[in-house]
């Protein structure tokens, strides 16, 4: 069965930054900005459990603003290095 990347990343978040049900995600969420618990430390774990996850390494040069801009923006970067 192949993986959901979209969820597999919302599944990521949700842990990392301890959302609940109450917050709801999906592709179109924004998140720089508009998620609060989304703050420096929390990109570089969610990196991390991105790494771990699909078994990839991420450069720091490859991360910027943009990355971070939504569900979907996060998870074609994901996609982009799974391929």
């Amino acid at each position: 069965m192949p993986v959901n990347i979209e969820h597999e990343v919302i599944k990521l978040l949700r842990g990392v930054l301890s959302l609940d049900a109450a917050h709801p995600l999906d592709g179109g969420s924004a998140l720089l900005g508009s998620v609060a618990e989304l703050d420096s430390m929390a990109v570089v774990s969610i990196l991390t459990e991105l790494e771990d996850r699909f078994g990839f390494s991420i450069a720091d040069d490859e991360v910027d603003g943009h990355t971070f801009a939504s569900v979907a923006s996060l998870t074609a970067f994901v996609q982009s290095k799974l391929h």
